[in-house]
Parts: C-alpha cells; structure tokens; sequence
C-alpha cells in the first residue's frame, strides 16, 4: 500500500484544533482536588481526583464512570429518567449493596465526641488525641460505609460550616472510590432553633439562620411564611452536604400532655395540613420548581401521627407504647399526611420518605409498633393512599429493651423477637429501610429467613424495590452528579444576613400575646426595668446526662439595657420583666412508685402546683407489655409534683414586690399549660415557641406588632385535660383570664384587641 503524507501549514493546524474542541460540550477544571465538569446544556459532573473515577465522553458530552468499567451504564447517563437509572443500579447491586443502603446511620457529630453517646475514634484514638482535622473521617465512619455499604448517615452537631462542607467531600469523596460509586446522602435532624441569648443586627450572620421551631411558625397561621423557612432551609442544607430532611414532623397535637407536642404544627388538621404542605414544598423544590441541585427529601414524620399517646407519655419508652383513640379519630391524624405531605402544590408531588412513630395504634392492625405493622404500612399507606416513597423506621426499633423506663431498643409487640426476626418482620410490613441501624448483618439475615420462606427470586424483587425507592432520592436531587461542594461558599452561604433576617422575622410572627391589660404594652419610652433570676433546678435528660441547679438571667440583659435601663430592686423600677418556662410536669412514669408496689404510672401535670389525678380513668385504654406483669396503666388518684413550681412563684413574688407596677411575663412554652396559677400577676402575657430575646423586645416596645395567634388551646384546669380525649382536636374547655378572653385555638391579642382577621376566620 503507498504510503500517503499529508502536510498541514500552522494555520490548519490550529483549525483542526479549534475543531476538535469544539466538538465535545464539555469543559472541566481541578480545585483543591476536586474536577468540575461542566456540560452545555446538561449536568454539571464533579468527582475526586483520587477515587479513581474517569470521565466517558459519549455524544460529546461527559459523564462519571462511577463503576470504573469504562463503558457508559444507563445509572451514570444523567440524560436518562430518575427512575430508570434506579433500576439499572438496583440490579447491578449485591445483596450485601442493597442491605447497606437499607441502613440509616446512628447519630454522627463532626467531629465524633471523644466519649460518650455518638463517640468515636479516629486511628483507634480520641479525636482530641488523635491529630484527626475536625473534618475527617472516624474510624466507624469509614468502617460503615466500606464494611456494611452504609450510605445513609444522620449529622447532628457540626463545628462549623466550612467543617461540615469539608466532611462532606471527603465522605463523598470516600464513597465515590469505592465499588459502584454511590454517593452518600447525608441527612438531618431539624436545626434551625434560636439562640435566646444572641443578637441580631442588620448585619448579622451565624452557623444557620435562626427561626422558631415549627410549632411558632403555625402560630403565625401563614403557610407562606413556612413554606419560606423551607427554601431558606434547603438553600442552607444542601450548603452543608444534607440531602434529606428528618422533617417535618406534622403529628397532630391532639394530645395536650405530649412530650414531642413542640415539635408539631399544634392540634388543627386543616391548619397542620396547609402547613405541612407548604414545609415540603419549600424543601422539595429546588429554583425552577422541580427537583434540583437545592431540593432536599422531606422525610415527614411520624405516621399515623403520633400524637394521641395515652395519657401523653412518650414512645421513645414503654411506657408509653400505645396510642389510643378514645374518640375513633384517626381520620384527622393521616389528614395532615394524605392532604398535605401527599398532596404537594409544586411539581415534587409528594414527601420523599415517611417515618412511623414508635408507637402501638390501639386498634389499627396488629399489636405491634407503627414500623411492624403491615395493615398501617402496606395496606393503607401503600394501598388506600398509592404511597410510592421511601418508608424509614424510627431510630432503633429493632434493638432490644429490657425495662419499660429504659432508653433503649424501641420494639414494642416485638419485644421477644430476635434483632433478625424483627428486621424481617418490618420488611415484611412494608418497610425500606431502619433508621439508627449501623449494621448490615440482621438484614442479611432477613434476606435469609425470607429466601426460606419466599424463595431468593421473591426475596430479591423486594429488596430491589426498596433499593429503586432509596436511589430514586439519591439521583433526583443530584448526588451522582455532583455530591461536591465548594467549602468558601458555604461559609458565606450558610447564616448569612439575608436569611438571619427573614428567620428573625418569623421570630416575631410567632410571638403570641394572650394578655395586655390596660394598654400595658407596648412600652415605648427608656424605662427602667427589673428583671429578676430564675432558678433552673437540677434535671436529667433522656440520655442520662445531669445538670445541676443554678441561678440564670432569663434574658441577654446587655440585649435588653439597649432599650431599657436595667434596675437591680423591684423599688427602683417602672416595671418588672419576668421569663419563665411553662410547667415541667414529669414524663408520667415514676421507678419509685413501682418500687413501692405501684405500677409506676402517674399523671403528666400541665399545671405548677402539685396535682392528683382524682378524676383519671380507672382503668388504662391499652396495656399488655411482655416487660410487665399487669394490663392496667392507670394513674387513678396519683399525686405528682413540677419540677419547675419555683416559675410561678417568680410571677406571683414579682407581682408583689412591684405593687401596682406593671409585671410583664413572657413564658416559653413547650406544650399546652394551666394559666390561672399565674396570670392575675401579670399586666401582660407573652408567650413564644424559641425566639431571640430580641424579637420579644422589639414587640414589648412596640418596634414590631404582636400578630401571632395560639395553634393549640390553653386548658382551663387539670380536669378538662383528664377529661378531653387524646385523638379529639380542641376539646379542652379554654382558660377565661381576668380580661374576660378565652386562651382558645386561634386567639391572639395585637395593639387594638383580639385579633379577628381572616386567618382566624379561615382556620376557627
């Protein structure tokens, strides 16, 4: 064959090379380790320059060769439908893959405690002893994600933005190296809450943006405004590397003794409906409505509402196992989840995922824990209600528990079983996947039990199902893309002004005044101010952690001294400023009550004297725990005391020392309480749900107007708490103050009276 040579002048040459490059829709750049690939019209790609992962142009576009097999996959072509690319991932997975994605990890701070719950190690050392930067990897990190195919991981505490950015990359970068290349999704508790000490200026910026917890943004009653907090908190969210959200939690508060009840949205349906609805809305949908590189998954929480616990003791323990439904309700608690979460106004649809209480539904199905329970699960929420997502247990309800008084496992009707045996059940049930779980080996060994029972075909259809519902959430807010982030911008992203502002904002729509006599407030003029310090008495939380008992300033007083002069004697006073907490009622169960041949149960007072339940039933509504030896629950004829009472002495002292001087009282309430023990003391009510003192300033003098309005009734007295039932919405008789108005759902007082908008006409 002749040999034919071409010869090409400069000028050609630079041609064919503008040519070529011209040919691909591409372009990428390197920084600090991580290639960006940017492609006309499509998909911005990122990867790590150490996990090994190439780029495979096709079409002349590029896409990431996650498996590293050099050939395009359907689940690496980002031009392919969500779903289809979930599906060919799911059967190129291992039993051992999709057990892993099956896992939601236990609760992971960054970085890891050196001690104590959530602890780690970092190269077998505590992290202070260990050199580890905060941003690295644990050791169990590593170790869930490598060993047990973990990809799901729950944050809590982060030393910072830019920590938490930077752990994000080198998890991500972590897992991309690894067979498949499935990126993490990193999830979290709600974090939003303010700091009441802190200040806020026009400038200020923080480590997220401040807003009251859920409960005082429905006392706003404007869906817009939560649907705000959830683009806000998305923007915020996927600027620190979270995915999902563990919210939000729309259990109707029907149930006025609840411990949980200040994570609600208050005890309406129709309003908890509107509101939930916008919440998911604003997480779920990224800038052009649809899911996108701001969209976060909602993971709403905890069906079939969790709210009518019996006697309004928690199922965190056994003690408080059951929900019961005295009134036949349970219609109202799926509203808020049927016509709200599932029914989105934006393009999302419907919440991502939903997580069911820990909790027995008297009556509904089998005896066992919502995540157990195939009626609930399968048969309604699939079935009735054509529920496509991702169904998550509670934290740890597979785990066993010895006592019902124990933080420990949470598998109630299930008590008996093995760890396996209760993995198997809950997939069984409907479930996709346990929460809290860090540990592959029980759901191979469900696997197992099903291949027995089903055969391996059955048993390897259901667990692509779950995988196909757990990957769709991963691809469609763009992981496999570009997990990646660029650690500055998070740093100015996060808690910057802007969103600190709307966040204060919100503050002082949730602040709601029950009571204003005689035009107390607002106080304008410089007046001198006496704030007396209330004791907090020693306490012990869920976890075993103590507190000893002290004596705190109940606000920033270098927050107030800006708008008042702040006087140490009642004597040199204009008036008094009292903030107290509402009544810390114990969790209505008591060891020493047992130990003294009780069955352990007492009341849950919302009131700060001592209280017995004189008026109880006499026999409880559900019981049967294996952890006891005895059916009834009741707390008939009980006494218990607040640990608290010391707050109502403080308003009522206060009152005295001041005369005929003003007392203004603002209580930070965490569920419904008892007024009459303290409000003939004060001149003026304030109550919020977790605001900056500086928002309760600015409505004490007048800066801002009171708008908020109560989502939730006021009881009159502890009879009609014993008396209404804990699936009934507002069927407590209200407390009627010396003003002459009601505490009732949807009231609240601004500068001319009672607030009578279309709010209230739309909602009461």
């Amino acid at each position: 064959m002749k040999k034919i040579t071409f010869k090409f002048s400069a000028t050609t040459i630079i041609i064919l090379s503008m040519m070529a490059s011209c040919s691909e829709k591409y372009t990428s750049e390197v920084k600090e380790g991580i290639t960006i690939v940017t492609n006309e019209d499509g998909a911005t790609l990122g990867y790590s320059t150490e996990s090994g992962v190439a780029i495979i142009a096709q079409d002349r576009y590029a896409f990431k060769d996650l498996n590293k097999n050099g050939s395009l996959d359907s689940y690496e072509d980002w031009r392919l439908p969500v779903t289809e690319r979930a599906k060919d991932l799911a059967s190129k997975m291992s039993l051992e893959d999709i057990a892993g994605l099956m896992l939601y990890s236990s609760h992971q701070s960054i970085p890891s405690g050196s001690r104590g719950y959530g602890s780690s190690v970092y190269n077998g050392k505590p992290f202070d002893e260990s050199g580890a930067a905060s941003s690295d990897l644990s050791d169990g990190q590593k170790k869930f994600l490598t060993d047990d195919h973990l990809r799901h991981v729950l944050i809590t505490s982060v030393e910072s933005p830019a920590v938490a950015a930077q752990w994000n990359n080198n998890a991500q970068a972590f897992a991309e190296s690894l067979y498949l290349g499935i990126p993490v999704n990193t999830s979290s508790d709600p974090r939003h809450g303010s700091d009441s000490y802190a200040e806020f200026n026009a400038g200020a910026g923080g480590a997220i943006s401040m807003w009251p917890g859920t409960l005082g943004i429905a006392a706003s009653f404007d869906p817009e405004l939560m649907k705000q907090f959830g683009e806000i908190g998305s923007v915020e969210y996927r600027a620190l590397g979270i995915t999902t959200a563990l919210s939000p939690q729309i259990d109707l508060a029907t149930e006025p003794r609840w411990s949980r009840f200040d994570g609600t949205m208050g005890e309406d349906p129709d309003l908890t409906t509107d509101l939930a609805r916008a919440y998911v809305d604003g997480f779920q949908s990224s800038d052009g409505g649809d899911w996108g590189t701001q969209s976060v998954n909602a993971m709403i929480k905890h069906w079939p509402g969790g709210g009518p616990e019996e006697g309004g003791r928690d199922g965190h323990f056994g003690y408080g196992a059951y929900a019961v439904y005295p009134g036949k309700n349970i219609k109202d608690h799926l509203q808020p989840f049927t016509e709200g979460a599932f029914k989105l106004n934006g393009p999302t649809k419907m919440a991502s995922a939903v997580m069911p209480y820990y909790t027995i539904s008297d009556g509904e199905g089998e005896a066992v824990g919502n995540g157990f329970n195939k009626y609930l699960l399968t048969d309604v929420l699939r079935g009735e209600y054509g529920y496509e997502g991702v169904i998550c247990t509670d934290w740890g309800i597979t785990n066993d528990v010895k006592a019902v008084d124990k933080f420990e496992g949470k598998s109630w009707g299930v008590e008996t079983m093995t760890i396996a045996e209760r993995h198997y059940k809950a997939i069984a049930a409907g479930v996709d996947q346990f929460g809290g779980n860090n540990d592959m080996g029980p759901v191979i060994e469900a696997y197992n039990m099903g291949v027995a029972e089903h055969g391996a075909e059955v048993m390897r259809t259901r667990f692509e199902t779950s995988a196909v519902r757990l990957l769709t959430n991963i691809f469609r807010v763009g992981l496999f893309e570009n997990p990646y982030l660029d650690v500055t911008e998070t740093s100015k992203i996060v808690g910057n002004s802007e969103f600190m502002k709307a966040g204060f904002n919100a503050q002082l729509k949730s602040i709601v005044m029950l009571k204003n006599q005689k035009n107390t407030l607002p106080i304008k003029d410089k007046k001198k101010v006496y704030i007396p310090q209330r004791y907090v008495a020693p306490s012990t939380n869920w976890w075993g952690m103590t507190s000893e008992e002290k004596m705190v300033d109940p606000y920033n007083l270098e927050v107030v001294a800006k708008y008042f002069d702040v006087v140490s004697t009642p004597e040199e006073a204009d008036f008094a400023l009292v903030g107290i907490y509402s009544p810390d009622g114990g969790v209505g169960y008591n060891r020493t009550d047992l130990e003294k041949g009780g069955n352990g149960y007492v009341p849950i007072n919302l009131q700060y004297g001592d209280y017995t339940a004189t008026t109880a039933r006499e026999v409880s509504l559900a019981g049967g725990s294996p952890l006891e030896d005895f059916t009834n629950r009741s707390y008939k004829g009980k006494s218990v005391k607040t640990i608290n009472t010391t707050d109502m002495q403080l308003v009522n002292e206060t009152k005295k020392k001041m005369g005929n001087k003003p007392v203004i009282v603002s209580v930070k309430v965490s569920k419904p309480m008892v007024f009459s023990e303290i409000e003939k003391s004060a001149s003026s009510i304030l109550i919020h749900m977790g605001v900056q003192d500086q928002a309760l300033i600015e409505i004490i003098t007048g800066a801002a107007e009171p708008s908020a309005l109560l989502p939730f009734q006021m009881p009159a007295d502890m009879l009609t708490v014993e008396a209404q039932f804990e699936d009934v919405p507002r069927d407590m008789q209200p407390y009627i103050d010396s003003e002459g108005n009601s505490y009732d759902f949807a009231y609240g007082l601004n500068w001319n009276g009672v607030i009578a908008d279309e709010r209230v006409k739309a909602y009461k």
